[in-house]
């Protein structure tokens, strides 16, 4: 597939919230010349406790919005999203432009580094009862032993609070259950839990009396689209990083996240996808 897109076009990354931030720091940082346009539907955040058919509405809105900004690749930021809408949205976008999503590139880094190892998942509701990660490890026929828990709350308790001790508690209930003892690793599947990475390592470890490695896909994801658009010949060589912010519904909370991840004053526009 090659969009007819230049490589000035935007990268369009969309999220329910603050956790593709996470996701989206980490492009800048990987490709600091890259325009984005970054999408938080915080009229409707969570997505981990939404139907299927909601998020795929949600996302496909979402997705024509960004064609409608030329973007040249769309990030579905959300492993909620990537999970119930990524194979809707690809099809819906079809050449117009590329589309990735938060999950494939943290399977291929399980793939390449954790053969026959035991791995534990927290994640949405929606993200574990999709069991979308345990299908696709399993077909890498890896003997990868996936215990994955859902971790519901999180998400808008991050929202919320951001990396505040009064998570401390939630953690602490959450990292003790039985699925998550004795794993080699833990993957953040939720792009919000990376905002208290070292929250969830220290109250595993007090937790669980081992530690672990933790598995952050922001940098995954950013890699796996730097190669991507390497592949299509679509890096931009020539940008200034220029990022542009909607919402669905304006929150103070998000404006102050966005400042704290970018350093530097963000504007927000809002753009509700249903009058």
């Amino acid at each position: 597939m090659k969009p007819n897109h230049a490589s000035t076009q935007p990268i369009g990354i969309f999220d329910s919230g603050i956790g593709g931030l996470t996701v989206a720091h980490a492009i800048v940082r990987y490709l600091p010349k890259e325009n984005i346009i970054y999408f938080g539907d915080t009229a409707h955040l969570p997505y981990g406790d939404k139907s299927t058919a909601a998020i795929q509405a949600y996302s496909v809105k979402i997705a024509h919005m960004l064609l409608q900004q030329e973007c040249k690749l769309i990030l579905i930021a959300c492993n909620s999203a990537s999970a119930a809408a990524y194979e809707l949205v690809k099809e819906y976008i079809g050449s117009k432009a590329l589309v990735t999503n938060v999950i494939d590139p943290t399977v291929r880094l399980l793939k390449e580094k954790y053969a026959s190892r035991h791995i534990g998942l927290i994640g949405t509701r929606q993200t574990v009862n999709s069991h979308i990660y345990k299908k696709k490890i399993d077909e890498l026929n890896l003997n990868i032993r996936l215990s994955s828990h859902a971790t519901n709350l999180l998400a808008s308790a991050i929202e919320e609070f951001g990396d505040h001790q009064v998570l401390d508690s939630l953690l602490r209930v959450y990292l003790s259950h039985p699925n998550l003892r004795n794993i080699d690793a833990l993957v953040l599947a939720c792009t919000h839990y990376p905002v208290i990475k070292n929250k969830i390592l220290e109250q595993y470890v007090s937790s669980n009396h081992n530690t672990i490695d933790i598995i952050d896909s922001s940098d995954i994801v950013a890699q796996a689209v730097k190669k991507q658009l390497e592949t299509h010949n679509l890096l931009n060589a020539n940008g200034v990083c220029s990022k542009h912010f909607y919402v669905s519904d304006y929150t103070e909370s998000f404006a102050a996240n966005a400042r704290l991840f970018f350093g530097e004053e963000i504007t927000l526009e809002h753009y509700p996808l249903w009058d």
